[in-house]
């Protein structure tokens, strides 16, 4: 239970991140950026408080369609903002 708690924070944080690369996204290519914006159909699925609802067909769409490791390493940078930005770290697990 602990990592699904964590991997939806993990992907909260990501979702963040994309909501403010998308403000600055010109035009729509495939690249990571890209890839991270189409994951917005994700986020009632992934957003603390959202019904427990399985994913939507966009979703899952979406998320095939992102390249492993545009993913991965965006988690990886969204977990070290908190020391970048000078900030205590936290866990997202109980």
């Amino acid at each position: 239970m602990a990592s699904i708690v964590s991997i939806r924070c993990q992907v909260a944080m990501v979702l963040l991140l994309v909501v403010a690369l998308g403000t600055q996204m010109g035009e729509a290519q495939n690249t990571c950026p890209t890839q991270l914006t189409n994951l917005n159909v994700c986020a009632p699925f992934v957003l603390p408080g959202a019904p427990n609802t399985g994913p939507s067909a966009e979703c899952c769409a979406a998320l095939q369609g992102t390249n492993r490791d545009c993913l991965c390493n965006t988690l990886r940078i969204a977990s070290q903002l908190t020391s970048q930005c000078q900030l205590p770290s936290f866990g997202c697990g109980n």
